[in-house]
């Protein structure tokens, strides 16, 4: 044989080493408790968050149980899943858990053994959300391999993080990547005997579907039904995409802000939006607006000042970032597994420039916690702008909308002018861990973990309707109908605009 033919050889056995690997592949339980063991001191060292929706008793209680289930585990899965339910039991939606990159870049390479339809709640109900599958569009899922769909679901929460005890964000998360989170979760199947009902009808049909691979399903998911509606690929965004406002008629506009995420004090891209905010509000004051329906549904956060520049044209009030922030450090701890690729707006300042960073920003320490005091920068006192909006604000919210969104829609709905529409956010209303996310990486396992280290209290009023571990709860609780999901309508705006009519006619 000639070189090309022994190189040929070399680079197809070490193609498929490589991809021979998965997350079904062993893993001692040894190493299992050691990583357990510094994933814990960890998060007790550096998160903030650990203790803010949960006891003492009960974090204890949930490492008790992982050291159980870690005697009758045996895999990269079992181990991840393990520290993804501790993760998610925290309630962060800043909270990550990501397998070694040579384990998550398998999936690609896997033949078979995914769910093949794309799922989506609608109207308390998963139904399938695919044409062309082997289940009609719409039809009711009962039961996968002899389990309700409910419980198969309640297994896979533990994948997409929210704040607090949130579930609506959850169900946005598992729509998208159902089938994946299914395979991790029990494992890669051939076959799924699937119950399923078709719309007004009690007759219970039962049907087996093959297995499909990863690359398959994600085509899938990338032709889902419903994606002209909920589609959302910031990458592909222009700015005119991200926000956006016109006029309907001579006393209703909508604004909408579908993302934060442009940059700051500096950034082009921030003053671009600044001078589009005070073009639209003083024309809005000189058009004498009454109602502004404002759209954050599909926000899910960004960089400040855009939040906060934002709800300066929707106030009467002077206000802050937030009332109370803290960290739980002084020094990062455990260097040796933080993860080597740091935040790009913090790789120029390394560790030790990080870390006085840190101690700039929260120098005042109180019973071990360190706090922001009137000389840090969150701490900025900021006042409504003298075009600010005083008429009624419709707010638009939905589960997608979490981190700066999600405070930014808190702070809205805290004012008297305001009526929330639509379903709970992903983000917490009274406050959130977030700002400044860390990363480590167990040595054993290799596996991923990420966190925002800021416990900070939002600047908002307590509401009789708004619960501490909670999402942004909405005045008036609309979902999008089966029908409306069929016809690719917006229920959810359609209501909204009917109610400015009937409050206007009143």
């Amino acid at each position: 044989m000639n070189k090309v033919t022994y190189l040929s050889i070399f680079l197809l056995i070490i193609s498929q080493m490589m991809f021979s690997q998965s997350i079904d592949d062993n893993l001692s339980r040894e190493k299992m408790l050691k990583d357990l063991k510094i994933f814990k001191n960890i998060r007790l060292k550096a998160n903030s968050g650990l203790y803010k929706y949960r006891t003492k008793q009960q974090i204890d209680s949930i490492y008790n149980w992982a050291e159980k289930e870690i005697n009758k585990s045996s895999s990269y899965r079992d181990f991840y899943n393990i520290i993804s339910q501790l993760t998610d039991f925290e309630g962060s939606l800043h909270n990550d858990t990501y397998f070694p990159k040579k384990l998550t870049q398998s999936f690609k390479h896997e033949q078979e053994g995914y769910f093949p339809l794309p799922l989506k709640w609608v109207d308390k109900k998963w139904v399938i959300n695919f044409e062309e599958g082997e289940i009609p569009l719409g039809a009711e899922i009962v039961s996968i391999n002899n389990q309700k769909i409910d419980d198969v679901v309640k297994n896979l929460y533990k994948y997409y993080t929210t704040d607090g005890v949130n579930l609506t964000g959850k169900r946005i998360g598992i729509e998208r990547s159902f089938s994946r989170y299914y395979r991790i979760n029990y494992g890669r199947i051939d076959q799924f005997t699937v119950t399923y009902k078709l719309r007004d009808s009690n007759e219970i049909k039962k049907i087996i579907l093959n297995s499909i691979s990863y690359i398959d399903i994600y085509k899938r998911v990338f032709k889902r039904y419903s994606k002209p509606f909920d589609e959302v690929n910031y990458k592909d965004w222009k700015e005119s995409d991200i926000y956006d406002y016109k006029a309907l008629g001579h006393h209703t506009g909508i604004l909408t802000l579908n993302d934060f995420g442009l940059g700051n004090e500096k950034d082009p891209r921030h003053l671009r939006y600044v001078s589009f905010l005070d073009s639209v509000f003083t024309s809005i004051k000189q058009s004498n607006i009454k109602n502004l329906i404002v759209d954050v549904r599909y926000n899910g956060g960004g960089t400040d000042p855009n939040d906060l520049v934002t709800y300066s044209y929707l106030t009467q009030r002077n206000f802050q970032e937030n009332t109370q922030a803290w960290i739980s450090f002084k020094k990062i701890p455990y260097l040796k597994y933080v993860y080597s690729k740091i935040p790009r707006f913090l790789r120029p300042l390394g560790v030790g420039k990080y870390n006085r960073e840190f101690q700039k920003e929260f120098p005042e320490e109180k019973n071990g916690r360190f706090y922001q005091n009137s000389t840090s920068a969150d701490q900025n006192i900021w006042k409504p702008n003298e075009n600010a909006f005083n008429g009624t604000v419709y707010l638009l919210v939905s589960p997608r909308v979490a981190s700066a969104g999600s405070l930014f829609a808190a702070m809205v709905a805290g004012n008297e002018n305001t009526v929330v529409i639509g379903e709970e956010t992903m983000g917490g209303y009274y406050g959130h861990n977030g700002h400044t996310p860390l990363g480590y990486i167990l040595p054993k396992s290799k596996i991923e973990i990420f966190f925002s280290v800021v416990n900070l209290e939002q600047d908002v009023p307590e509401k009789s309707n708004q619960v501490y571990n909670r999402g942004v709860i909405p005045d008036y609780n609309v979902t999008q109908t089966y029908e409306d999901y069929l016809n690719h309508k917006d229920t959810q705006m359609n209501f909204v605009l009917d109610l400015i009519k009937k409050n206007m006619t009143e």
